[in-house]
């Protein structure tokens, strides 16, 4: 005869006992903290590695310790065996705008471990903000910030120097009202971007136009990405910056082969990234020996050789999707190959296990920080240090998939599944920082009182 161990229970359970509701969560004295126990924890911008406890408290990150001791009312999570990190910052991740086959792209984002998105939209007009962020008000399950197209930034009556403001927060209303937008919302919530991003692919800008950009995105202090698939095109943004910041996005494209080939294109571009004012990123997806998901573009080996060669010598730090998980337009990548694509650049001995955690976690932190002028960035996210925010993502390095994705301490994925609850766990992210609300997705049921 079979016996079972009702010890093993939790003694959370409810029941009814002695005719009455037992509810022992009820009658407990939560403290709020939620304790991640025995996992092997990396946190590159802090050099931490090893096994220790995380405790979060109103979602920030409480305290690392090596044996944090459960009280009564602490939730706790068994991490042994699994790997924790901080949780991912896919800087280039199309959200809602790639022809998606369902309508979960988000929710697919942090079942695989992302918990911020900066959505990079070339089509994305001054209503960007207020769109997304109406969503963030309605409840998501990451945090979420956007780019606007460069081509659209410049389609208003606005000079530069107007733009320059309206970015710095200092537009004057009448200003905005007569030469921007009719629409109060938009002009009051275009500010909240992180950065502006061209599209030689949709729009052939004049150097003119490109010269404005520059001034205003190294003036008000935007993060500047350009599309970079075409090495000609490449050099030319470079050369139009004069020195100032620009970002070229996904430089694995070019090793596709479809404008130059794909060797020699590889080779222009990653020059062009010695320059101290340049920045790069690549793609997880086309980094995998794999091929990772197949639906988007596929690198020559030749041209990977030199993508390892550029992360192993430092030159190149940052990895992102570049894409999103159901879409029938891809884009170069797909958020379910980041997690895979870092721990194989481990495996395959490309780069040490905690330098390809910090290519999706402290290093963009980091970039962005320095773009922005904003120490937020690199304070608060990317890391497990006290007082950041609790953005975490814990992986099981053998099915190398997220087992739990943890925003501003809230559990919003288990086991690579959406959890519903955790919807309305994301912020709208700026290059300000970081807002619960926009307050956009109220204003039609009401407002705060003051």
């Amino acid at each position: 005869m079979y016996s079972t161990d009702m010890e093993a229970l939790p003694a959370s359970l409810a029941s009814a006992r002695g005719k009455e509701l037992y509810d022992p969560i009820g009658k407990m004295q939560l403290n709020g903290r939620l304790i991640l126990k025995g996992g092997y924890v990396i946190d590159p911008k802090h050099n931490l590695e090893g096994e220790v406890d995380i405790s979060i408290l109103k979602g920030h990150i409480l305290e690392a310790y090596k044996d944090i001791k459960p009280e009564t009312g602490d939730m706790v999570i068994d991490c042994s065996g699994l790997l924790i990190v901080p949780g991912l910052i896919d800087i280039h991740l199309h959200l809602g705008d790639l022809f998606e086959v369902s309508t979960r792209s988000i929710n697919c984002a942090a079942e695989d471990g992302v918990t911020l998105g900066l959505s990079p939209g070339a089509g994305n007009t001054f209503m960007a903000p207020a769109l997304l962020g109406a969503e963030v008000d309605r409840g998501l399950p990451l945090n979420l910030g956007v780019f606007l197209g460069a081509a659209n930034v410049l389609g208003t009556m606005l000079s530069t120097e107007e733009l320059i403001e309206l970015f710095i927060g200092n537009l004057e209303e009448k200003t905005a009202l007569n030469k921007m937008t009719r629409n109060k919302i938009t002009y009051i919530t275009a500010p909240l971007t992180v950065g502006i991003k061209d599209h030689m692919g949709h729009f052939l800008m004049s150097d003119e136009n490109i010269e404005r950009i520059f001034e205003i995105t190294s003036k008000a202090k935007l993060l500047y990405m350009s599309h970079t698939q075409d090495p000609a095109h490449a050099e030319r943004m470079v050369s139009l910056s004069k020195g100032r910041p620009l970002h070229l996005a996904h430089i694995t494209a070019v090793g596709a082969g479809t404008h130059a080939p794909a060797e020699e294109g590889m080779k222009r571009v990653l020059e062009l990234c010695k320059d101290e004012n340049v920045s790069g990123e690549f793609v997880t997806t086309m980094l995998r020996a794999s091929g990772g998901s197949r639906e988007g573009l596929i690198m020559t080996k030749a041209a990977q050789s030199l993508a390892y060669e550029a992360l192993e010598s430092g030159l190149i730090d940052i990895l992102v999707s570049d894409g999103q998980n159901q879409s029938t337009m891809k884009g170069f990548g797909d958020t379910r190959d980041n997690i895979p694509a870092i721990l194989e650049l481990a495996e395959h001995g490309v780069l040490p296990l905690s330098a390809a955690v910090a290519t999706m976690t402290s290093n963009p932190a980091r970039l962005i920080s320095l773009r922005t002028g904003n120490p937020w960035w690199e304070e608060k996210l990317g890391n497990l240090g006290t007082g950041a925010h609790a953005n975490i993502t814990i992986i099981n390095k053998k099915s190398k998939l997220a087992v739990y994705t943890i925003v501003n301490g809230e559990i919003v994925s288990f086991e690579n599944r959406a959890v519903r609850r955790g919807e309305g766990a994301g912020a709208w992210v700026s290059k300000f920082g970081m807002v619960r609300r926009t307050g956009v997705g109220d204003l039609s049921m009401f407002s705060y009182h003051k």
